[in-house]
Parts: C-alpha cells; sequence; structure tokens
C-alpha cells in the first residue's frame, strides 16, 4: 500500500478529521461535482464515489449527498454503461454509513430506509435510478469484512460509537 494512503487512513481514522470531514468533504465534492457537470468528485481520488439524491424522509425534497462507495460485480472504471458491470452481470454499490465514526446515523441513511426505490446514484457522470437494501445479519458481516479490507479506517469509526453502523446494497433497478 502507498505511503500516501496510508496517511490518509491514519488520518481519517482521528476524532478531528471526524469533526472537520462532514462539513468540509461534501460541499466541496458538490462544488466541483456541479461545475465539472458530474465528471469530477474531488473525494474519489481515494475511494470510488458516487452522488446519491433521494427524498428527504421527513421533507420529501430531493437530498443531494456525495459518498464514498465500494463498487461490486462488473468493473470498478465504468466500461459499461448504467448499471451493468463489464461482464454482463448486474452492478452494485454499497454505502457504509459510518458518518466518519461520529454518534447519529448519516441522514441520507434514513432517507433510503424511508424510500428504497426513490434514489439515483450519478456514478461517473451517469445517473442511475437503483433500489437500495439495508444489510443485516450474516450478509451484512460478509460485507463488513469486506469494507474493512477496503478502507481499514472504518473499523476506527465503529470503535468510536455504540450504533451498529448501516450498510447499504445499491442495484439498479429494472431497466437501468
Amino acid at each position: 500500500m502507498a505511503t500516501g494512503v496510508r496517511l490518509i487512513q491514519k488520518v481519517s481514522s482521528t476524532r478531528a478529521f471526524a469533526r472537520v470531514a462532514p462539513h468540509v468533504v461534501p460541499a466541496m465534492d458538490r462544488t466541483v461535482h456541479r461545475l465539472t457537470r458530474g465528471r469530477v468528485l474531488l473525494s474519489a481520488r481515494m475511494l470510488p464515489g458516487l452522488v446519491l439524491t433521494v427524498p428527504g424522509a421527513r421533507s420529501g425534497q430531493l437530498r443531494t449527498t456525495p459518498l464514498a462507495c465500494m463498487p461490486e460485480n462488473g468493473k470498478e472504471n465504468g466500461e459499461r454503461n448504467g448499471a451493468e458491470g463489464g461482464n454482463g452481470t448486474e452492478r452494485s454499490w454499497i454505502l457504509v454509513g459510518s458518518n466518519f465514526g461520529r454518534t447519529g446515523h448519516p441522514a441520507w441513511t434514513a432517507n433510503l430506509l424511508a424510500g428504497p426505490d426513490k434514489a439515483v446514484i450519478n456514478w461517473q457522470g451517469r445517473d442511475i435510478p437503483v433500489h437500495a437494501t439495508l444489510l443485516e445479519g450474516a450478509e451484512r458481516d460478509e460485507v463488513w469484512r469486506a469494507a474493512l479490507k477496503f478502507w481499514p479506517p472504518y473499523a476506527a469509526y465503529q470503535a468510536r460509537i455504540d450504533r451498529e453502523i448501516r450498510l447499504f446494497r445499491l442495484r439498479g433497478r429494472d431497466g437501468s
């Protein structure tokens, strides 16, 4: 693993990062994503990222949130259009509701729970309607192990909080 990646992982595991990052990282990502018409997410230089748009659980107003994701199935570099992976299989993405290791669940997780079929992601400049599934039990355990290999700071986030970090699998809805 590159020294720079290890340094970033170490910094992102700190409480100071958890206090600052939720205010800075999404704002920068939203701005750059808008200015580049969906082609660039700054945080995706470290981890793959997407932009989630889903109606608010209480307000119903569309909420747009840049998020790190763990792509599953197919090729991460997006050689195919839509939700299809590089090998012809359906593409899916894992979202980790870590909230940078802060106490409450991130709002976007409540929005997905309230409207699992109302979400749209922007993945590498393409809008893809998705269905969200909250992972539980053995399936969650398996994905959590993969998430820890993918981004080890998730372990530090979980250690700081009493709640179980929510994991979601997003899959393209029929016809997308």
